[in-house]
């Protein structure tokens, strides 16, 4: 929806009302992707596509009669055998399309998904048609229940979009989810086995995992297939000049000082979601004398997660990984590490309740 931003923005300021068709599913070959949205103002314009052509018609038909009626509408377009110019996808896939209505009084609430340069996402009640805008502190629209709510920042925290049936106080309501935001990021430092382990873990977890060593030799995508990039730098000098935001983890796996101080001096004092370094318990007393020499304080060294990873009793370059992984999430997560049937607190605990608007 974002790319008819400027667009939408424009109907918003003449008050327009207007219907909008939006790729909730696909299944197979289509054109374009979930997400994907074409609208129709009252006066019959038209903005976006969501086929490339082959279904826009019945789509556009679709838009007229739900501003007519004001229902939300539900649609499935998929390739006919009997006669392949019939409405349809001729490249042989499935597109499941929802169709809803924009009044002005809903304006606020695609603006809130539009102009915020944050992660933020757009849930619609595949039922009712209701939208509500929600970021990481707070909602704007319609009301959620809580159960809903987290399961969308647990979305939005990967990034991720599409369809949810979840389950809540007044029973079980499916919604679409379009997240507006990149996926979190796994900076890996060391192009070590470790790290060709944790790369493999970052993508399972969600995150894009960038892969750094300033040895160009061992940084290579051969050795590291699972990294979305392979970057040939110093570390330090890297992250010093990339983009981070506070989902953003580093996981400093190198062994070596010349290459982990400049790196977790940097690392501890940005607003990060976790820091972890990788080495046995003296390595750790050392880097940490070496660290305060530095001039890192006791607040920003009891940021760093060192040695790397929860204890769970492992020995391969595999358990380490998934021990660090593990870690990850408890840190980001605020899990207690211990087994759940010894614990008794929700296996989903809730979100505190946010603000709304």
């Amino acid at each position: 929806m974002r790319e008819l931003t400027a667009s939408l923005l424009r109907w918003h300021a003449t008050g327009a009302q207007y219907a909008i068709a939006t790729v909730v599913g696909v299944t197979g070959s289509a054109p374009r992707p979930v997400g994907a949205t074409l609208a129709v103002d009252a006066a019959g314009t038209v903005l976006g596509s969501i086929s490339g052509g082959c279904v826009e018609a019945a789509a556009y038909e679709l838009c007229r009669q739900v501003l007519r009626s004001g229902t939300p509408m539900r649609a499935s377009f998929g390739y006919d055998d009997s006669d392949a110019f019939a409405v349809g996808l001729t490249c042989g896939g499935t597109m499941d399309v929802f169709v809803h209505r924009v009044r002005a009084v809903d304006h606020p609430i695609v603006e809130a998904a539009l102009r915020p340069p944050g992660p933020v996402a757009l849930v619609r009640d595949l039922g009712s048609g209701a939208m509500t805008t929600v970021d990481p502190s707070r909602t704007v629209g319609a009301d959620l229940d809580d159960a809903v709510v987290a399961e969308v920042r647990a979305m939005l925290d990967i990034g991720a979009t599409g369809v949810r049936t979840i389950g809540c106080d007044a029973g079980e309501s499916t919604f679409f989810v379009e997240s507006f935001a990149p996926p979190p990021r796994m900076i890996v430092c060391g192009a070590t086995d470790f790290a060709a382990a944790v790369c493999r873990v970052g993508g399972l977890l969600g995150y894009r995992v960038p892969l750094c060593d300033a040895r160009a030799v061992f940084a290579t995508r051969d050795r590291f297939p699972d990294a979305d990039e392979v970057v040939v730098r110093w570390p330090h000098q890297y992250l010093a000049n990339t983009p981070i935001d506070a989902r953003t983890v580093v996981c400093v796996l190198t062994h070596d000082p010349k290459f982990d101080i400049p790196l977790l001096e940097i690392a501890l004092r940005l607003p990060i979601a976790y820091v972890g370094a990788m080495g046995s318990r003296r390595a750790d007393a050392e880097r940490r004398t070496r660290l305060r020499a530095a001039g890192l304080t006791d607040a920003e060294l009891s940021r760093l997660h060192s040695p790397i990873g929860l204890d769970l009793g492992g020995r391969t370059v595999a358990e380490a990984a998934v021990a660090i992984g593990a870690e990850i999430v408890a840190v980001r997560r605020g899990g207690s590490t211990r087994p759940l049937h010894a614990t008794d607190r929700p296996i989903h605990p809730a979100e505190s309740v946010p603000s709304r608007q």
